[in-house]
C-alpha cells in the first residue's frame, strides 16, 4: 500500500485540509528523514517526518498507513510522536511570547466598544 504525504498528513490530522498540507510541504515546512520533499511523495511506515512550527521541529514516526481521515483517538495507531522535550519547550516559549504581547482592552476597540463610543458621542 502506498499513500502520498500531504494526503497522510491530513489524514491523521497534523493539517487541516489537504490543500494546506500540501502548502506546507511545498514551503519547505515538512521533511522526511531529515530529507526535504515533494508533496506528492510516496510515505513508508518507519519514516519520520518532521514538521517546523514557528522555530520548533515536530517529529512523527508512521507506524502504519491508511486510507481515510480517522478520528482524534484513532491518530495514535497510525503516528507516534518522538518530538523531543527541548522543542516542545520552545514552543511553548514562543505561544507565551505572542500571548503577552498585548494586554485585553488595549489598542483596536471592539465592535460593542465602537457602538457605546458611538452612543456616547451622539447623545
Amino acid at each position: 500500500m502506498k499513500i502520498r504525504v500531504d494526503k497522510y498528513l491530513w489524514c491523521v490530522r497534523l493539517s487541516k485540509t489537504r490543500s494546506q498540507a500540501t502548502e506546507l510541504i511545498s514551503k519547505g515546512k515538512v521533511r522526511i528523514n531529515g530529507q526535504e520533499i515533494k508533496p506528492s511523495r510516496d510515505i513508508k511506515i518507519g519514516d519520520v517526518v518532521g514538521i517546523q512550527k514557528n522555530s520548533a521541529l515536530f517529529e512523527y514516526e508512521v507506524l502504519d498507513l491508511l486510507e481515510k481521515r480517522v478520528g482524534a483517538k484513532l491518530v495514535e495507531t497510525y503516528l507516534r510522536d518522538i518530538t523531543k522535550p527541548e522543542e516542545i519547550e520552545k514552543y511553548k516559549a514562543y505561544q507565551l511570547a505572542q500571548s503577552a504581547y498585548r494586554e485585553y482592552g488595549t489598542g483596536k476597540p471592539s465592535k460593542k466598544d465602537r457602538r457605546d463610543l458611538d452612543d456616547f458621542l451622539d447623545f
